[in-house]
């Protein structure tokens, strides 16, 4: 087998994403016959078939599926390689944005981000805070470097540092629920009262239901203080983190309301970015920085 060269792989990626010759020969900038040579000699170098040109449209064969899944892993990687190039040429980041999400334990998270760029005069710090899906939203759709929140381990554009684990649990201030129910809460009997809830700042993600008790009167809040708020004046019940509220559970202002019904949750915080995307100088270094001091977030 020939080697191959990016160039026909290039010309190849563009017929399978326009779906036609004249569709990649306009994205490429180059001629619809030198289009069509790269990918002939393509097919005649791996010795396969990668498109059908029996219809109207060409479409990819098997092998064809196969090897574009496998090209553009390696396209992707040359993207990246081109694009880190030149933020190396023009040097470190003028901005970096990044994202707290709703269940951070802020002191610890700004303290180190306020340390860090304090050695970074040079580079301006957007701080943006979302809850729910929205850090995650933005990181996808390139609103942000970096976020502090959870993240889907699955997705393959993503790549993260585990920070810490954050205990959630169920808690009203004593006496919003009767005594047997506080003792041994089972959702469906918690439809009757009012569950204070945090505003999903995701703008097109689906919504994503954590702890909803459906048929339930809900309070909805834009952050955990302003929920931890309302529980404690007795307007409502629900899911806190529990370095929030261990101050309120000794000294009897909160309780636990957490039963085998009712368990609470662990979240896992994490530092994301885009590992489908070249970092710059001052990401890099800062993610470096994100990692040593994840030991010292003390969630409890």
């Amino acid at each position: 087998m020939s080697e191959f060269t990016l160039h026909d792989l290039q010309c190849f990626d563009a017929v399978v994403r326009g779906g036609g010759f004249q569709a990649a020969a306009a994205a490429l900038h180059r001629s619809h016959p030198a289009v069509f040579a790269a990918v002939a000699k393509l097919e005649r170098q791996l010795g396969l078939a990668l498109l059908d040109r029996g219809g109207y449209r060409v479409r990819l064969t098997p092998a064809g599926t196969s090897f574009h899944h496998r090209a553009q892993a390696l396209l992707r990687e040359l993207e990246g390689l081109r694009t880190h190039a030149a933020q190396l040429a023009m040097g470190e980041e003028s901005e970096l944005h990044v994202v707290v999400g709703d269940f951070c334990p802020r002191p610890e998270i700004l303290g180190l981000l306020g340390r860090f760029f304090a050695q970074c005069p040079a580079t301006r710090l957007h701080l943006h805070f979302e809850a729910v899906g929205g850090p995650e939203e933005r990181l996808l759709d390139g609103d942000a470097d970096l976020i502090l929140h959870r993240v889907d381990k699955r997705d393959p554009r993503i790549e993260w540092l585990d920070l810490a684990k954050v205990s959630f649990i169920p808690v009203a201030a004593p006496g919003y629920l009767p005594e047997p129910l506080a003792r041994a809460a089972r959702p469906r009997a918690l439809r009757d009262y009012t569950q204070c809830v945090m505003r999903d700042t995701a703008r097109h993600t689906p919504a994503r239901d954590y702890f909803m008790i459906e048929g339930a009167p809900q309070c909805t809040v834009p952050d955990q203080l302003m929920k931890k708020e309302i529980i404690l004046q007795g307007m409502g019940w629900g899911h806190l983190p529990r370095f929030l509220v261990e101050e309120e559970l000794r000294d009897g202002r909160l309780r636990s309301i957490a039963s085998r019904h009712l368990p609470g949750s662990t979240e896992e915080l994490v530092a994301a970015r885009r590992g489908d995307r070249p970092q710059g100088p001052v990401l890099t270094r800062l993610w470096q920085h994100l990692q040593d001091a994840s030991g010292e977030i003390q969630t409890r």
